[in-house]
């Protein structure tokens, strides 16, 4: 399936999986998806957020920062390799901005549905001023810019979904 994606999109030949900053960039692969591949990002967010809620929040703190800070680089990396400034496969961006979106919520189904949905909603249509971080930072620092406040906007809420609407921990 791998390869018939490349076939359809020639641009991305130049990359590999195999090379550690275009796996990371390509969200472990699943930007490569043929629809949606910013969902897919999303989705493959979801088992790193379980993996570092296990681990504790210090860790979930330490590792989401860690995670943007490199993502300024390799996100900007593989867009130089594609040469261009924010290929859909690059979804490093909505992992982070997942993570964010999650931060610090009780650990739940409806927290990670919810949390999804608004994240998604708010990096589809890009209010302002997500959407002018998209059009005029450019390069890695752009890339991930517009996803992380895209995470913030989501992650205020899904604050104000729980607070006044829905208690997120009950389901």
């Amino acid at each position: 399936m791998l390869l018939k994606y490349f076939s359809i999109r020639p641009e991305l030949k130049c990359l590999s999986l195999k090379n550690p900053i275009h796996f990371l960039s390509l969200g472990f692969g699943s930007g490569l998806a043929p629809i949606a591949p910013g969902t897919f990002g999303s989705l493959a967010a979801i088992p790193v957020y379980l993996l570092l809620m296990f681990a504790g929040m210090p860790i979930y703190i330490a590792a989401t920062v860690l995670f943007a800070i490199l993502g300024f680089w390799f996100c900007g990396y593989t867009a130089q390799a594609l040469k261009t400034h924010d290929h859909p496969a690059i979804v490093w961006d909505e992992v982070v901005g997942m993570l964010i979106t999650l931060f610090y919520f009780p650990l739940s189904y409806s927290t990670v549905i919810i949390g999804f949905l608004y994240f998604r909603v708010f990096d589809i249509i890009k209010p302002w001023p997500i959407k002018w971080l998209d059009q005029k930072v450019h390069g890695g620092i752009g890339i991930m810019l517009d996803d992380m406040l895209a995470g913030v906007f989501a992650w205020c809420a899904l604050y104000l979904t729980h607070q006044y609407i829905y208690d997120l921990s009950s389901w």
